[in-house]
């Protein structure tokens, strides 16, 4: 990869870069773009991952671009099914990067240099007080990312966390408005069904879910699905 300097070049490819990643339409998505624009972006990056890691060690990968660094921060496995995270990353809490310069630096035997992998650039994309979500990019040669390669990192996964926040919003409002029709359409069967006003079948509705313990959501779909099955009749409220 060719080094950017400052100027037009690193915008351009910033902005292209943003471009793609607004482009997404879900997450996951737009995590799975951010992983290959990560090495094709970042100097000297050969490969990339985004993992999310929970206080207490708890880590899941949610991209990368090979299975060489699928698991590349997991160095073993934690309890509770989950694996814990790579020490440097502890880090991550209280400073937005980490960077390793050479993992045989102390005789290796860690994850990254089992993998061939000599150094890593760990980026913070999100964190809250539960978790925290990391882009890290990986290279085969030792000290490959620079303060040059971090500067634009960092420029990178500011665009990748804008990309998020919007594409999150984008699927909660998509699926706000599914649940919205869903529950009108279980309330007009319950209408139908019970001969009752829209508001006594929203109410005949909501008690059903807290009688069962069922997601209103849920409890609609059940209803729609029951009403359009052959022969089916919907759930009557008792």
């Amino acid at each position: 990869m060719p080094r950017f300097p400052v100027g037009f070049e690193l915008a351009d490819a910033l902005t292209a870069a943003a471009r793609d990643l607004h482009g997404t339409h879900t997450p996951a998505d737009t995590l799975h773009t951010a992983v290959g624009l990560a090495v094709r972006l970042l100097p000297d990056a050969e490969h990339a991952g985004i993992s999310e890691i929970q206080r207490g060690g708890r880590l899941r990968t949610l991209a990368w671009t090979d299975e060489t660094v699928r698991f590349a921060a997991e160095p073993r496995q934690g309890g509770q099914g989950g694996h814990t995270p790579h020490p440097d990353w502890e880090r991550l809490w209280t400073t937005p990067v980490v960077r390793t310069d050479d993992s045989e630096a102390d005789g290796g035997g860690n994850a990254l240099s089992g993998l061939g992998l000599r150094s890593a650039l760990s980026l913070r994309l999100r964190a809250d007080r539960r978790r925290l979500t990391v882009l890290t990019a990986y290279a085969r040669k030792p000290q490959a990312f620079d303060e040059d390669a971090t500067r634009i990192g960092r420029l990178f996964t500011a665009h990748v966390s804008l990309a998020l926040d919007s594409a999150t919003v984008r699927e909660q409002l998509t699926e706000a408005m599914r649940t919205r029709d869903l529950i009108g359409q279980a309330t007009g069967i319950l209408m139908e069904r019970l001969n009752i006003d829209a508001a006594g079948a929203f109410e005949s509705l909501v008690k059903a879910s807290q009688r069962e313990n069922v997601k209103l959501r849920d409890l609609a779909r059940r209803i729609v699905d029951a009403h359009s099955a052959p022969g089916g009749r919907g759930v009557t409220e008792r």
